[in-house]
C-alpha cells in the first residue's frame, strides 16, 4: 500500500513539473511588469491623452477588441496588449496619465503616436529639416527614469527591474517615414540610419546600465507593403515593373527596411557582447509582417495591400480613417487599418511570430 502511495505521489510530482514547464510564462512569475517604449505602434494612449478632440478618441478606433476608443491607432489591441495577455499580465497602462502618482504594478508603457528615435534637434541642426513630432526616444526615457525614482528608488530600481520586461520600441521607423512623406532626397536617411540605430542602442544599454535583464529590441516592417507608401510612390517609369516585388510591394522601400534591421541586428550583438547574463532580444517585426502579405489567404486576410479604414483609390488612402471615412469590411480580414497602421489581426500575428517563435532570436515565451 505504501509503495502505491509513493508511486502516485511521484506520477502527480512529475505531472506538476510538467505543468509548469508548459505554463504560459506569466503564470510562473517570469516577468513582473513591462515597461516599453515606441510610436504609435505601441500607444496605449499616451497621445490621446495629450490632446483634446481627435479622430483616434472615437470609433471606429478600438471597435474590435474594446468596443470604445483607448487611444490605440487600431481597431483593437496593438503588440504590447498580446505580449502583456500572453504572460499573463495586465495590458500595460499608458505612462503620461498617472506619471506622478501611480506606482505602476504591472509596468508602464512610455510610447507616443509619431515618436521619433532621434530629437528634432537632431535634423534640425544636421538637415534643416523640422520633424512634426516633439516626443522621442530621449524623453521617454526621461520619463521613465522620473517614475522609477518615485516607484523604486536607489537600489531598489535594480531589483524591479531584474524582474521586468523591457521592450524597446519598434522605434525609428518615423524619423524614416517623415521624411519620405516630405518627399525629400530619398538618400539622406541611409545618411542618418546610423545615428537612428546607434540612439536605440544606446537606449537598450541605458536600461540594461539601470538594472534591466530582458531587453526586446524590435526591427522595422517592410515599408514597401504599407499602403501608404503603395499610394505616394505608385511607380511611373517605363519599367515599373522592376519596381515591385512579387507580392506587389516596392522593392527600394523594402531594401531601406532590411538595411536598417542588419545595422540593428549588429547592434544587438554588440550589446549581447558588452553585457553577459542579459537577455537583449531581436524581434524581426518584417519577417513576422511578411508572413501575411506573402500568404494572406493562410490568416483569413483578403488583400494585405489595402487599408480597412480610409478613402477611395488603389490601396484606400485617400482620406485619414476617422467617423466619416469608409470602412471597407471587417478589420479581421485587413492587415492595414488607416493606410500606415496595422489591424489587431496583423499585430495578433507578428506577436504570435515573436512570443513563440521564428520571428525572435529567442522566443519570448522562452525567454525563462
Amino acid at each position: 500500500m505504501q509503495e502505491v502511495e509513493m508511486r502516485r505521489g511521484a506520477v502527480l510530482l512529475v505531472s506538476l513539473v510538467l505543468l509548469l514547464i508548459n505554463s504560459p510564462v506569466g503564470l510562473c512569475g517570469c516577468f513582473k511588469r513591462i515597461f516599453s517604449f515606441g510610436d504609435s505602434i505601441i500607444d496605449t494612449g499616451n497621445f490621446a491623452s495629450t490632446v483634446g478632440s481627435a479622430p483616434i478618441k472615437e470609433l471606429p478606433y478600438g471597435m474590435t477588441y474594446f468596443n470604445r476608443s483607448t487611444g490605440r491607432v487600431c481597431d483593437g489591441r496593438v503588440i504590447i496588449d498580446f505580449y502583456a495577455q500572453a504572460l499573463g499580465l495586465p495590458l500595460v497602462p499608458p505612462s503620461i496619465p498617472e506619471e506622478e502618482t501611480s506606482p505602476f504594478p504591472t509596468g508602464a508603457n512610455f510610447a507616443v503616436f509619431a515618436a521619433t528615435a532621434l530629437s528634432p534637434d537632431y535634423y534640425r541642426t544636421n538637415y534643416n529639416f523640422t520633424m512634426p513630432s516633439p516626443s522621442h526616444l530621449d524623453l521617454q526615457l526621461q520619463s521613465f527614469k522620473k517614475v522609477l525614482a518615485r516607484i523604486a528608488p536607489g537600489d531598489a530600481t535594480k531589483s524591479l527591474l531584474g524582474e521586468s520586461l523591457v521592450v524597446m520600441g519598434e522605434i525609428g521607423g518615423n524619423d524614416y517615414n517623415f521624411w519620405f512623406f516630405a518627399l525629400d532626397s530619398r538618400d539622406t536617411p541611409s545618411q542618418y540610419m546610423p545615428a537612428v540605430v546607434g540612439r536605440i542602442g544606446a537606449a537598450v544599454q541605458e536600461v540594461v546600465n539601470l538594472g534591466a535583464r530582458t531587453v526586446l529590441v524590435p526591427g522595422n516592417f517592410p515599408i514597401g507593403c504599407v499602403p501608404q507608401y503603395l499610394s505616394m510612390f505608385q511607380s511611373s517609369s517605363s519599367n515599373a515593373s522592376s519596381d515591385y516585388d512579387q507580392y506587389g510591394c516596392l522593392v527600394w522601400f523594402n531594401d531601406f527596411s532590411q538595411k536598417h534591421n542588419q545595422l540593428l541586428r549588429q547592434e544587438v550583438g554588440r550589446l549581447r557582447s558588452q553585457n553577459p547574463g542579459v537577455q537583449i532580444i531581436f524581434a524581426d517585426y518584417f519577417g513576422a509582417a511578411m508572413q501575411f502579405v506573402q500568404n494572406p489567404k493562410n490568416y483569413g486576410i483578403d488583400d494585405p495591400l489595402v487599408a480597412c479604414c480610409g478613402g477611395d483609390g488603389r490601396y484606400h488612402t485617400g482620406k485619414g480613417c476617422d467617423k466619416s471615412a469608409t470602412l471597407w469590411g471587417n478589420p479581421a480580414t485587413f492587415a492595414s487599418w488607416d493606410g500606415i497602421h496595422m489591424t489587431e489581426k496583423a499585430y495578433s500575428i507578428i506577436a504570435d511570430g515573436v512570443l513563440n517563435g521564428p520571428f525572435a532570436d529567442t522566443p519570448l515565451l522562452k525567454t525563462c
